[in-house]
């Protein structure tokens, strides 16, 4: 599996010769495929078009936000479900890991049925463009960190 992989069009990375610079793509949801593929990830696109897919018990989405869809994000949904009268101390570990971690950002969710998960996001701004390589570092660490998260969340008393 290569950490550089190919251009999903299947053009070699680098333009083919020393020197010369992976050309920038717009992010889409083929080029983030792409790279799932190319890593041998299994993944799936949901009804609303979105992609996710599972990693080490962990669910983690792949968006595109922003007007034209430029704004990538990697967020990681620890499945350890708590209840309403523990956010206070949720909320004590978000800060924490806030503190001591670069990537993902943490928060508390508390869904509609009243239950508490804590959720990890990377976001980053890819107006002008990226590289196969560029992207496959973002999803490799956005996955890395986010089953670090949610190890950690699993591990709470």
């Amino acid at each position: 599996m290569s950490l550089s992989g190919g251009d999903p069009a299947g053009e070699p990375v680098g333009g083919g010769g020393p020197g010369r610079l992976e050309p920038l793509h717009p992010l889409t949801n083929e080029l983030i495929t792409a790279v799932l593929r190319d890593r041998g990830y299994k993944y799936f696109t949901d009804s609303d078009g979105d992609v996710g897919g599972h990693w080490d018990n962990t669910l983690i989405y792949f968006f595109r936000l922003g007007d034209q869809g430029e704004m990538f994000q990697v967020r990681a949904m620890a499945r350890r479900l708590f209840s309403i009268d523990d956010v206070p101390r949720l909320y004590a570990f978000c800060n924490s890991w806030n503190h001591d971690k670069l990537w993902p950002k943490a928060y508390v969710h508390v869904g509609d049925d009243g239950t508490a998960g804590i959720y990890g996001e990377v976001t980053t701004d890819l107006e002008h463009g990226v590289t196969f390589a560029q992207l496959d570092q973002l999803i490799a660490c956005g996955i890395s960190t986010g089953c670090a998260l949610a190890e950690a969340v699993a591990e709470l008393p």
